[in-house]
């Protein structure tokens, strides 16, 4: 699982608006968290784990449409390519790219990509991490995507080591956002589901 509507904090900080209760409730309520199985501790005592696996074997469609929907209108035109973060976030990224025709740009675990590339650890609840991009890219304006933002950890690095590479972050694409698990965004985060 990858690492909110966004506080009015972060709402200020970034210029978004910030959802309305009536948003916040659409979110709580979509169609969609019918197909998603809460798995109880799992991957160890005390989590819910949020399978999202249904939704893509039997509601891609809906699922892209839906997080196409939750974007603000003009956005798409502006950003020139989404990043995916390793590994579900290929799925969305590769999905939204095909339906859109923009880029991709992957967000990998070491050694998966070719040199030249740059790197950011991060710190995990049980170790850490480190994520790599393709070093030497020209800077472009990008969108990152997830399948779940929860604690920020994985999100929060991808942000960063997109900014150091030179690109310019628009914002963040999840499919479900945990919103009492992180802290607020540095950049406006775009949800369909919140739990």
């Amino acid at each position: 699982m990858s690492d909110n509507p966004q506080s009015l904090s972060s709402v200020q900080e970034t210029g978004a608006v910030p959802p309305s209760n009536e948003d916040l409730q659409s979110r709580r309520q979509h169609d969609l968290w019918k197909a998603i199985r809460t798995v109880p501790d799992f991957p160890k005592p005390g989590i819910d784990f949020y399978d999202i696996t249904p939704l893509l074997l039997d509601h891609v469609n809906e699922v892209i449409d839906a997080m196409l929907a939750a974007l603000p209108d003009g956005l798409l035109e502006q950003i020139d390519c989404f990043v995916a973060v390793e590994a579900r976030g290929f799925v969305f990224a590769s999905l939204l790219s095909g339906r859109l025709g923009k880029g991709m740009v992957l967000l990998r675990k070491p050694g998966k990509l070719p040199p030249p590339v740059a790197n950011k650890s991060y710190a995990l609840e049980y170790g850490s991490d480190t994520l790599e991009i393709q070093g030497g890219m020209a800077p472009r304006k990008v969108l990152l995507v997830d399948d779940i933002l929860a604690t920020g950890g994985t999100l929060n690095t991808a942000y960063h080591l997109c900014k150091e590479a030179g690109h310019e972050v628009a914002g963040v694409l999840v499919l479900l956002d945990l919103v009492d698990l992180h802290k607020p965004f540095p950049v406006p985060v775009y949800t369909v589901l919140e739990g």
